[in-house]
């Protein structure tokens, strides 16, 4: 009786610590592959805030702003505030503005204008929501 009670011990003993080991399996994802997919968004986040720096600096952009009264020194500072979303949303319409003014174009278009507009403006208002 004695064997066969110390036998069943055993037997749920190991049945129950089974799961356990099972669950110590590694991760779907090696940290080698974390590490890389984390230093890929950094990348593409200092690539959308250089994106938005530089067609700050543009002298039409510059122009623009100074004909609709925006301060161009707290976009150019609130960039470095941005993230998510509202980076990417102000990194395309950057994009926008860099296709449209290396077009060729000698003057700015009124659809370039209001771009150039919108993107300071969401800027701004960012900044201030925060």
């Amino acid at each position: 009786m004695r064997t066969s009670t110390l036998l069943l011990v055993l037997l749920l003993s190991t049945l129950i610590l089974v799961p356990r080991a099972h669950a110590q399996t590694s991760h779907a994802a090696t940290q080698s592959a974390m590490d890389a997919a984390v230093q890929e968004h950094v990348a593409s986040t200092a690539s959308d805030r250089e994106d938005v720096l530089r067609v700050l600096n543009l002298p039409q952009v510059k122009a623009v702003a100074g004909q609709a009264g925006l301060d161009l020194r707290k976009a150019t500072t609130a960039v470095a505030t941005l993230d998510g979303d509202d980076l990417k949303a102000a990194s395309a319409q950057a994009r926008q503005v860099e296709r449209t003014l290396a077009g060729g174009q000698s003057k700015i278009v009124l659809s370039t204008t209001v771009i150039i507009i919108a993107l300071l403006v969401l800027i701004l208002l960012i900044v201030a929501i925060d």
